[in-house]
């Protein structure tokens, strides 16, 4: 079983913020066919479905981003899961507007619905982050995530959330680096391209000669002077010393 937490801000006075972007990565995928309607559940609105046979639960934190993580620590500790798995979907300041990335662990960037969830949760779960970009003055921050996307921004935005329910099921397989070029494409970016395969170590070529090729080749051999080697030697040469 699979968690997808989307982390934002509950009441329609926040629905249209920066900060919310992780609740409507989720909704965009709850709207896709087989999951059921929102119900409200640790703390939480939630609603259950399949993603390519695996059961999902999508969670939607209602106790504002501060502390997102007793909803998303209480869901865990329900379905006795562990960090690996879940999923947190949130905005980052740090990345451009519509830039992905998704990782494992890692420090919480001063994101106080990531610091919950690292309190309450652990810190070894996956974190997908949507770039809102900086307002390039940190007094402006505050302003910045708490304040509605441009409509601008819906060239990549709806792009964006429609790729994140197209391809969950990359999510949930752990797909990572498939769905992060389709995530670059779906707002026009150039996808990684693929790292190519380390060259295996050759073997080092032996300096030295046996003592056979050093003979047939004219060179001086050392040879054994005793033993069922030196015997050999003696037969196939006439014993002749060079």
């Amino acid at each position: 079983m699979l968690i997808i937490a989307g982390l934002g801000n509950p009441g329609a006075q926040y629905a249209g913020n920066r900060h919310n972007v992780g609740f409507m990565a989720v909704d965009a995928i709850q709207r896709r066919a087989g999951f059921s309607p929102w119900s409200k559940k640790f703390k939480a609105v939630i609603s259950e479905g399949e993603i390519d046979g695996e059961k999902v639960l999508l969670m939607k934190p209602q106790t504002f981003m501060n502390l997102s993580g007793e909803a998303v620590g209480e869901a865990m500790r329900f379905y006795k899961l562990t960090p690996a798995n879940i999923v947190a979907i949130y905005d980052e300041l740090d990345l451009p507007p519509g830039r992905t990335r998704l990782k494992t662990a890692g420090g919480h960037g001063g994101h106080n619905g990531i610091k919950s969830l690292d309190a309450h949760c652990g810190k070894d779960y996956r974190r997908l982050r949507i770039g809102i970009g900086h307002p390039g003055n940190k007094e402006l921050v505050h302003g910045h995530v708490l304040g509605d996307f441009a409509k601008s921004d819906k060239v990549w935005l709806e792009p964006l959330m429609d790729a994140i329910a197209d391809n969950a099921g990359m999510l949930v397989k752990g797909e990572d680096s498939q769905l992060m070029n389709k995530l670059t494409l779906a707002v026009g970016g150039k996808p990684e391209p693929e790292k190519p395969a380390a060259k295996q170590p050759q073997p080092p070529k032996s300096a030295g000669q046996s003592h056979i090729r050093q003979a047939r080749n004219g060179g001086k051999p050392n040879l054994p002077t005793s033993g069922p080697m030196a015997e050999m030697l003696k037969k196939m040469f006439g014993g002749k010393e060079n």
